[in-house]
This record gives structure tokens, sequence and C-alpha cells, in this order.
């Protein structure tokens, strides 16, 4: 398994140094766009378009973010040509940017809804489920965050776990606002912002797990992607011959 001690047992300090700096360049992104998902719910429920806006041109620094980790990865790759858990760290970062971009891209959409919001000027139903939703979806992005800083594969699997409590509140809150929908035709326009930016933050969550999954990955040594719960949690609980096979540097 890999650890933040795995990072430093290079004879190359140079090579120590790249992995950490493109580490922490993935977390300073994640942050911020953790603060996007933070402010565009805001933005919404708060009917504050100058923020939604603010939320709409960090956007275009995401991007930015993503590129320049992308390049520090080829950089790495051709460079260094890693092996074992320094080529999963690699990969797991250049998978996640592209988690994290997404995240920005669900977060900027809200931010559009929000504006929508304000110039109707009328605050329609659902931001209730947005709040709620919104806090967990939060939640999810830091704790995946969190889980990739500390190498932590239990807190990446109970993002994962989470994923599935957000689906079905979701859910719910959309049988609910249809219904209102259908018991006031008027309220369509506005609280069809409202679904879209639910469904945005839905998409958050499977972003979220994504990336706790890459974190799985990145320490286990197991791919877990497209795995049942049941089976990912024997992955990280359990102990396997393929852990032991893995534990090199």
């Amino acid at each position: 398994m890999i650890d933040k001690d795995s990072l430093t047992h290079h004879i190359s300090q140079q090579f120590n140094a790249e992995l950490e700096e493109v580490r922490s360049h993935l977390l300073a992104m994640g942050g911020l766009v953790e603060k996007q998902v933070n402010d565009a719910v805001t933005a919404l429920i708060d009917a504050d378009s100058g923020l939604a806006q603010q939320v709409r041109e960090i956007d275009d620094q995401i991007n930015q973010m993503e590129r320049n980790i992308d390049e520090e990865c080829v950089r790495i790759l051709a460079r260094r040509q890693p092996a074992a858990s320094d080529l999963r760290l690699i990969i797991s970062i250049s998978k996640s940017v592209i988690d994290l971009e997404r995240i920005g891209d669900e977060a900027s959409k809200i931010a559009r809804r929000a504006i929508q919001l304000c110039e109707e000027g009328v605050a329609p139903r659902g931001y209730v489920e947005v709040r709620h939703i919104g806090d967990q979806v939060r939640k999810m992005v830091q704790e995946a965050l969190d889980a990739f800083a500390r190498f932590d594969a239990d807190l990446a699997l109970s993002v994962a776990q989470y994923d599935k409590n957000i689906d079905r509140e979701y859910k719910t809150a959309l049988r609910e606002l249809v219904t209102y929908m259908m018991e006031d035709p008027r309220a369509i326009s506005r609280v069809l912002n409202v679904i879209w930016a639910l469904r945005s933050l839905e998409r958050i969550g499977d972003h979220a797990r994504n990336i706790s999954e890459l974190v799985i990955y990145l320490v286990r040594g197991t791919d877990v992607r497209h795995m049942g719960l049941a089976r990912m949690t024997e992955e990280v609980k359990g102990t396997s011959n393929k852990d032991k096979d893995i534990a090199e540097n």
C-alpha cells in the first residue's frame, strides 16, 4: 500500500519534490473547486447574482489548472518513467483533475441557474432540497479530497457509500418538484431551474465518488470502478494477496 512516507523514499530528491508538487497542485485545485460548489449553492439560495457571476468567471481558472497539472503529469511520466505506487499516484492525479474540472463545470451551471432565478424574481419551491443536498455534496467533495491528501482508503470508501444517499434524496426531491409543477403550471419555468441545479449537485456527487475510487486504487492498488459497494468494501477492509503483491514502492 501507499502512504505519505512513500513520497519521500526516492534517492532523487528532485523526484520527491516533483511528486509532492503535483499532488499539492491537485489539492489546491480541489480547494478552489470546493469553494465554487459552496458559492454556487449560496448564490442560488440567497439570490446573489453577483456571487453567481464570480463562480462562472472562476471556471476559466479551473480549466487552466487542469491543463497545468496534465502537463506536469506528462513531464513526470516522460522523464521519470515511474513504476508501481509512483505510477498509480500520477494516474490517479491525472484522472482526478478531470473529475474536479467537471465538478467546476457543474458549479458553473448551478450559478447560471441562480442568475436566471434572480432575473425571474420569485423564489420557487425546492430551495430547502438544494440547501440540504448541496451541504451533503460539498461534504463529499471535501472528504474525497481529504482522503487523497491523507491516502485514506477508509474515508474514500465512506464517500463512495454516501453517494447512494445523494442519489436517493435527489430522486425524492425530483418527484416532489414534478408534482408541484403539475399543481401549479405557472411555476414550471422557475422550478425547472431548481431541478437542473439539483441535477448538477447529483452529478457532483458522482464525480466525488469517482475521486474516492481513485484514492482506493492509489492506496490499495485495486481498480474498484464499476464494482458494487459490497465488493468495494471487501477490497478496502479485507486483505488480499494482491495487496501484498503491490506493497512495493
